[in-house]
């Protein structure tokens, strides 16, 4: 297949480079429209109880949404002759089927007198004007603050901030690239054809996403992470695929030839690092949520996008420019990651014991680690409806405490167990209302937020007392509580088959039984310690001032798994191009610790340059300050740092010196398997009779 690949892009390169440009001019027409796509709720899991009461709640009562203002900054008794003159206004605005009036509602004035809480209802039919038209309304009180969000606002507001963090992010992320890239090939002309690939890789992605959300439901976050993984990889890629041509043409290859060569050789690791990769993204298609889904589905669709760029636009650019691209020759003694590379294997264990010690360390807040659902906490505090939360809590704490858990008792419930609900410890206040059916609909606001203990007790200990009666739960509270049962049920079993596809894999590429362990061992240790600083910094609060946020007590529900997934991906990646140099030299020489020293001299620039170029990218996608994006961000970038360098540079060449010749070793009926299935180049020949004896180790 790569042969064909190299044979379509040396031979057709225009007509390559015209195909993919007709893909980029419809991935930037077509695919700017999936913003308008989005939807879903971050934590429903379909067919759970949270999610059977919410779609019984809807039956039961007429959909409705509400919007909240809050009005401060002055004694709010001189404002109440025009904040009642805009709420009748407001209640003439179509579709709005309530309007509260503050001043003879209990509770809606601040107890200092300083600000009031106007709430909106509107009907199921409402259209954005209606909403823009209550806004405007609202906005025309003539008062120090006025801040108003909540409902399709604050859904409206998180989407448009996915959106507007996207395009940012490229504007800032695409230049910098370019720069590096300049620096890196000491060429303008060299940089700007791994440029023309990460182009490529976004249309496709946005192409794909849009697509996806035309079939299902696709969350505002997966916008934001597949973005930011497809222009990663694609830079990723595009450096290995560049650095390989470059050695190609050092050792005296024409372009033609030496595009051949990489296209069969880096193109190969290519292929299967984004193997790797999508099979790692695609462990979230187990979870049933979806929003980890919609991720899954559509990151793993544009790494193949990245693939395909890799092993065809990118070979096909290098026909017709690679004369221009100046040569790599690579120094004689290996240079500094060579140097690294010996000082590891001369003290194996030594390095083993620190390295893994440290890590440990950094992994132990996991054990810790809380969920939550998006909500105005995650926006900026220059946002709106970051504004108007914090004024809520100032003024109304117990309004932006918490949202409701809503009991629905059907006929044949007992009706004393309403009472004896009321009475449990920690409600703050209890609204009932009674249908047509028999249906009872109990509302209970705990004493604290939505996500934190008290109404978590709260949704357990009514789940217990109701026995076998028909009776459900909804809420966020109830939410979450379905969606951490639904992780930890599926979690295993989703472990379980990322790390039987690597294990598949990895054995695939290499022929060995010990590589295979010892990188998955390896890449979750370096993931534990990058999930751990990320629950230490978002849920605990260190350093987070550094980030523009704060802690909350607990990560965004989604992102976790979604870190795991990408960045177990990433340390594949990498992995797989050392491996991949190392298993060439281990099968042309049969010496297993210059497999180890080569490898890494050879590898180590372009996989430190590929993680600095994914460092800036997910840095960039950091800017907007949205709280999911920046814990999956910064999740990552740790991740790649400490895989590309306390991993890669460290405990690799330390693990593969200990093992020696052994780690290529594989029994007779394994080595028979990959002689026949597993991947290979026309142009390696495995040693009959593994290594050469007296073969260094």
């Amino acid at each position: 297949m790569l042969k064909a690949f190299a044979r379509l892009a040396t031979r057709r390169p225009l007509t390559v480079c015209l195909a993919w440009l007709v893909l980029i001019v419809i991935g930037f027409g077509v695919g700017s429209g999936v913003l308008a796509n989005m939807q879903g709720h971050a934590t429903s899991v379909p067919g759970s109880e949270s999610q059977r009461a919410s779609d019984l709640l809807d039956r039961l009562q007429p959909s409705s949404d509400t919007i909240t203002a809050v009005v401060s900054g002055t004694p709010v008794a001189g404002l109440k002759h025009q904040i009642t003159q805009v709420t009748n206004a407001v209640r003439h605005v179509p579709e709005v089927t309530d309007v509260t009036d503050p001043y003879t509602t209990p509770g809606l004035v601040a107890p200092d007198g300083q600000a009031v809480l106007i709430e909106v209802t509107f009907g199921p039919d409402a259209h954005d004007h209606n909403y823009d038209r209550a806004y405007d309304l609202l906005h025309g009180i003539k008062a120090p603050s006025v801040r108003v969000s909540g409902g399709s606002l604050l859904n409206h507001e998180l989407n448009q901030r996915a959106k507007n963090d996207v395009g940012t992010a490229e504007l800032l992320s695409l230049p910098i690239v370019l720069i590096l890239m300049v620096l890196v090939f000491r060429g303008f002309r060299a940089a700007l054809l791994p440029l023309a690939m990460t182009i490529g890789g976004i249309a496709g992605a946005l192409l794909i996403l849009y697509g996806f959300s035309r079939l299902t439901e696709v969350s505002a976050a997966a916008m934001q992470v597949t973005t930011m993984l497809g222009l990663g990889l694609a830079v990723d890629y595009a450096l290995l695929i560049l650095t390989r041509f470059r050695e190609e043409r050092g050792e005296g290859a024409e372009v033609t030839e030496a595009v051949r060569r990489t296209v069969t050789t880096a193109g190969r690791t290519v292929l299967f690092s984004g193997l790797t990769v999508a099979a790692c993204l695609a462990g979230l298609l187990v979870f049933p949520a979806p929003a980890l889904r919609s991720i899954g589905m559509a990151a793993a669709a544009v790494i193949v996008v990245d693939m395909l760029a890799a092993v065809t636009l990118l070979p096909a650019l290098l026909t017709r420019f690679g004369g221009t691209i100046p040569p790599r020759v690579v120094a004689a003694d290996g240079g500094f990651f060579a140097r690294i590379a010996r000082g590891c294997t001369r003290r194996p264990i030594a390095g083993l014991l620190i390295v893994g010690a440290g890590l440990a360390v950094l992994a132990l807040p996991v054990t810790g680690m809380r969920l939550a659902d998006a909500d105005a906490r995650s926006l900026p505090h220059g946002s709106e409806s970051r504004q108007m939360y914090d004024a809520l809590t100032r003024h109304f704490p117990a309004a932006s405490s918490s949202s409701p858990v809503t009991v629905i008792l059907r006929p044949g419930a007992d009706p004393a167990l309403a009472g004896r609900m009321r009475a449990l410890p920690g409600i703050v206040g209890a609204k009932s209302s009674t249908y047509a059916d028999g249906t009872s609909v109990l509302a209970l606001t705990p004493s604290g937020p939505s996500d934190g203990p008290v109404a978590n007790r709260l949704v357990r200990r009514i789940r217990a007392m109701r026995g076998a009666q028909p009776v459900l739960v909804a809420g966020d509270a109830s939410h979450m509580t379905d969606y951490r049962a639904m992780l930890a049920d599926r979690l295993p079993w989703a472990l379980a088959a990322v790390l039987a596809a690597m294990l598949l894999l990895l054995f695939a590429f290499t022929g060995s039984v010990l590589i295979p362990i010892k990188t998955i061992a390896t890449t979750l240790l370096s993931l534990s310690a990058a999930l751990g600083i990320v629950v230490w910094i978002f849920q605990d609060g260190h350093l987070a001032g550094l980030f523009g946020t704060q802690g909350v007590g607990a990560l965004n529900a989604p992102m976790p798994p979604v870190i795991v997934a990408i960045a177990f991906g990433l340390a594949m990646d990498y992995e797989i191009f050392i491996l991949g140099r190392m298993r060439e030299i281990w099968l042309s020489t049969g010496d297993a610790r210059r497999a180890v020293v080569d490898g890494l001299s050879r590898t180590g620039r372009v996989v430190t340059c590929a993680a600095l170029l994914l460092v800036i990218v997910f840095a960039c996608f950091m800017t907007g300050g949205f709280a999911p994006v920046l814990q999956v961000g910064l999740g990552l970038t740790l991740a790649v740092v400490i895989d590309a360098t306390v991993v890669r540079m460290l405990l690799v060449p330390a693990t593969m010196a200990l093992l020696g010749s052994r780690a290529w070793w594989a029994p007779a009926p394994m080595r028979r398997l990959h002689a026949r299935f597993g991947v290979r180049e026309e142009a390696e020949q495995v040693p009959a009779a593994g290594p050469r004896a007296g073969a260094r180790v």
